[in-house]
């Protein structure tokens, strides 16, 4: 850690790397060693200078919340993006991402009234906000543009027609909401590979009409088409598409395009030697469990029957009651059986209830 030269005052940085690499990466990004204006090493940081440095960099927030509140009171069109401040706190630097040109000029004046310091504005694009917020891709890495990638070039969907990548906005954008950057990776080896096919072959002549080109396989040498009035699609060697092709230059059209077979199933996996024993393993305990939980199943759906029966020694009730053994029975009348009493309302009319009768002891 060491301090370098500052917007009047000093900052903080990191040295990570030394001797004739330092040379070559300032060639890399078009930096003139010898240029005047390149800030000067003051010394190793010390101390005093790292509590400063720790104390600013916890004010970035604080400001950056600020900041997008004052720029949403002004309604100017802008995202604040980051805050930057200086180690010494003597400037900040305020990204911010717009879409069109802004008028910052009464920005900068509440800023630096605001928050004490100098202030820079810096417009960024979304390519360079996500490298700063950081975050990880749908490869299951950190992004590029956060570890190692320091050029943006520019990605358009030509580069994933080439690599036969079907154009879905959702799949291809980046978490910046651009297309990934990493669709230029392979494209030269894709370009490379795509000059063996033979070129002006979207379309050819046969006899059951014009067949069109949809797709070309690269890694199986293979061009498919599509005849008229049929969905199928047919697959093409490259030698086959360019006899074809000139049988069509010399006003020849062939019967039928003659395509390939190609396997689209897995290869079927060799079945190993292991067998599955534990279905073949029987547990006595588990077993008599069973038992017992299905036979005290079926007694309880046949204990109310028994119950029923055992309650009518003579006529069934008239009403909805139940016969008690010993006691009162219910609401519903009818003598109860080993010496209970009938219940008071049996046939209940809107009388008097007629007198409860005694049963017979046994």
């Amino acid at each position: 850690m060491i301090s370098v030269e500052g917007v009047s005052g000093f900052d903080v940085g990191e040295v990570t790397m030394t001797g004739e690499m330092v040379r070559l990466q300032m060639k890399k990004k078009d930096v003139d060693e010898r240029n005047p204006e390149i800030k000067k090493v003051l010394r190793r940081a010390t101390d005093k200078d790292l509590e400063i440095m720790q104390q600013n960099k916890a004010r970035e927030r604080d400001a950056l919340i600020r900041s997008r509140a004052i720029a949403r009171q002004l309604k100017l069109e802008m995202k604040m993006s980051e805050v930057e401040i200086q180690a010494d706190g003597r400037k900040a630097t305020f990204f911010y991402i717009a879409d069109d040109r802004v008028d910052f000029r009464e920005l900068i004046k509440l800023y630096a009234g605001e928050f004490r310091l100098k202030v820079e504005m810096r417009q960024i694009g979304a390519r360079q906000e996500a490298a700063k917020v950081g975050g990880i891709g749908s490869c299951g890495r950190e992004l590029c543009c956060a570890t190692w990638l320091s050029d943006f070039r520019s990605v358009n969907t030509t580069a994933a027609r080439y690599q036969n990548l079907s154009i879905n906005q959702s799949k291809l954008s980046g978490q910046c909401g651009r297309l990934k950057c990493c669709l230029n990776y392979e494209l030269d080896t894709y370009l490379d590979a795509l000059q063996n096919f033979p070129d002006n072959a979207e379309t050819l002549q046969v006899a059951k009409g014009t067949a069109i080109l949809i797709k070309k396989d690269i890694f199986k040498n293979l061009m498919w088409y599509v005849l008229p009035d049929s969905n199928k699609q047919y697959p093409l060697t490259i030698e086959r598409v360019r006899k074809i092709r000139q049988q069509n230059l010399q006003n020849v059209v062939p019967d039928n395009l003659e395509p390939v077979e190609v396997s689209t199933g897995k290869p079927k996996e060799d079945e190993s030697g292991f067998v599955d024993l534990v279905g073949q393993i029987s547990l006595k305990t588990l077993e008599k469990a069973d038992r017992k939980k299905k036979h005290g199943h079926k007694h309880g759906q046949r204990q109310p029957q028994t119950q029923q029966q055992s309650g009518q020694p003579g006529k069934p009730p008239t009403g909805g009651g139940q016969p008690g053994h010993g006691g009162q029975g219910g609401h519903g009348g009818g003598q109860a059986g080993h010496g209970g009493q009938g219940g008071s309302q049996g046939r209940g009319n809107g009388k008097n209830p007629p007198p409860p009768q005694r049963g017979r002891r046994r």
